[in-house]
């Protein structure tokens, strides 16, 4: 992700060790984050859905739209991530417009993705 750099200098970093969960679906979603090292897994329902690196950011949905997590996520590398609260989100949208577009795209990326896992298979 590009905006990445928004995040580079931010003195409040979650570690998170290999195989231990950042949070799980159904629980209550007030923070976004931004993955700055290691490397995580997206789960839904017992799938791997995404694989998450350097840059990516994973949450935004509840920011956006309070309410349970939709998936899970775990660490499968040592991580550290920026956590983004409601207020430092909204500072960003105003402040860096770009922002937004980044974090509405991924979100219609997961969308997409998520459209072609339940699609029914098309007869060739």
């Amino acid at each position: 992700m590009v905006f990445f750099e928004l995040f580079a200098n931010n003195p409040d970093i979650v570690r998170i060790p290999a195989g231990q969960t950042l949070f799980k679906a159904n629980d209550a979603g007030h923070l976004m984050y931004v993955l700055t090292t290691g490397t995580a897994e997206v789960i839904v329902n017992n799938r791997v859905v995404e694989r998450l690196q350097h840059g990516n950011i994973v949450g935004e949905m509840g920011l956006v739209s309070p309410g349970p997590r939709s998936a899970t996520v775990v660490a499968t590398s040592d991580c550290e991530l920026v956590a983004v609260d409601e207020k430092r989100f909204h500072y960003l949208v105003q402040q860096t417009p770009f922002f937004a577009t980044q974090v509405m795209r991924v979100l219609a990326e997961r969308l997409r993705a998520a459209n072609q896992m339940v699609a029914p298979i098309e007869d060739i």
